[in-house]
């Protein structure tokens, strides 16, 4: 049975990515900060009848990353891990010249040093798999100028770098960033509030796009959900 690690799976896309997974047989091993909504997802998604490992923890901590993959570990290994937990800095987003530069070097811990931590603790086992793959979550901002997302674009543009390289040092995974544009998410309202999200998708119906690149396993590299969806 394969195995995954989804951070950020208490809610929005990482929980809708984390269900799609379980519908399919994977085995999972679940992170949020919310010991109290994780709970809640992670029972929800062992109704599929799938071995679920809810660990509540910040992924900036490296002995709470440490356990995570040992509890995949006890699972059987590492197949995919979905690197999908990740701050704005500032809620709501700001310009530039307000950033707090506290908040910054939050997110840069949150959406660029702690994936490369988890990669590395996970990355003998992904070794092992003969189905080893990363799954990055990117941004539109990433490449994007829009305003007042200048410092959760540039976390997430290190991240797509990061992630290209890996693909390079590691050609026997399969290293996937990936945008799925806007949602409807809490996430998305904190950095926007009063933005209209209504006409945005659900993370539900995102999530199919990840599936396919695990279904098809194209090559490692950047690919955009809607392109994905369309494609189908």
């Amino acid at each position: 049975m394969s195995v995954a690690i989804v951070t950020g799976a208490s809610r929005g896309l990482g929980r809708a990515v984390a269900a799609a997974l379980a519908a399919r047989g994977w085995d999972l091993v679940l992170d949020a900060r919310g010991a109290q909504a994780l709970k809640e997802a992670a029972a929800g998604i062992a109704a599929s009848g799938v071995r679920v490992e809810a660990l509540a923890g910040d992924v900036m901590d490296a002995a709470h990353r440490a356990e995570l993959v040992a509890a995949a570990g006890r699972l059987g290994g590492v197949d995919l891990l979905v690197n999908n937990a990740g701050l704005l800095g500032a809620e709501p987003l700001v310009p530039l010249a307000e950033q707090p530069l506290e908040g910054f070097r939050a997110a840069l811990e949150a959406n660029l040093v702690a994936p490369l931590g988890l990669l590395q603790e996970a990355l003998p086992w992904l070794r092992r798999s003969a189905v080893g793959a990363v799954v990055n979550v990117s941004s539109d901002a990433a490449v994007e100028a829009y305003r007042t997302w200048g410092a959760y674009g540039a976390t997430k543009a290190g991240a797509d770098l990061l992630s290209a390289v890996l693909a390079v040092e590691e050609p026997g995974l399969r290293v996937w960033w990936v945008d799925p544009g806007g949602m409807r998410t809490r996430m998305a309202a904190a950095a926007e509030p009063g933005e209209d999200l209504s006409g945005m998708p659900a993370p539900e119906e995102v999530a199919p796009a990840f599936v396919r690149l695990l279904q098809e396993r194209p090559a490692s590299g950047r690919y955009t959900a809607s392109a994905l969806l369309e494609a189908r």
